[in-house]
């Protein structure tokens, strides 16, 4: 049999290789964990910056709806209010023209078969 002398100098090249490929995957597992870490950090910066607009239009909105302004513009056009110096404007008819009477139709009902009855009496609330 053909044997093949065991050095310690070739033991040390196999164990170096065997340890430099360990560091290798070591790094690449670290470098995948550092990608998701700034993916997510990220994510939270966006979410955050939304938060801060979103506050920012709200306290805008705060501070319009305690206003003079806004007081006005309500009492305008929801409140129906008229202020000093307004004039109202009311339509009125013609003289001598009809009102328009619009007749709504009356839906005509649709007769129920009777075992509609029936099933309505018994399985309807």
């Amino acid at each position: 049999m053909f044997q093949i002398p065991i050095r310690f100098r070739r033991v040390a090249i196999f164990a170096g290789i065997f340890i430099l490929i360990l560091f290798v995957i070591e790094f690449n597992t670290r470098l995948e964990e550092l990608n998701r870490l700034n993916n997510q950090r990220d994510q939270v910066r966006l979410l955050a910056t939304e938060a801060i607009q979103t506050q920012m239009a709200l306290e805008t909105q705060v501070a319009y709806a305690g206003s003079t302004a806004a007081v006005d513009e309500w009492a305008r056009t929801d409140g129906h209010y008229l202020k000093d110096g307004d004039h109202p404007v009311i339509p009125l008819e013609q003289p001598g023209s009809q009102a328009v009477i619009v007749n709504t139709p009356i839906p005509n009902p649709t007769p129920m078969r009777n075992w509609e009855i029936w099933w309505d009496l018994f399985f309807d609330n």
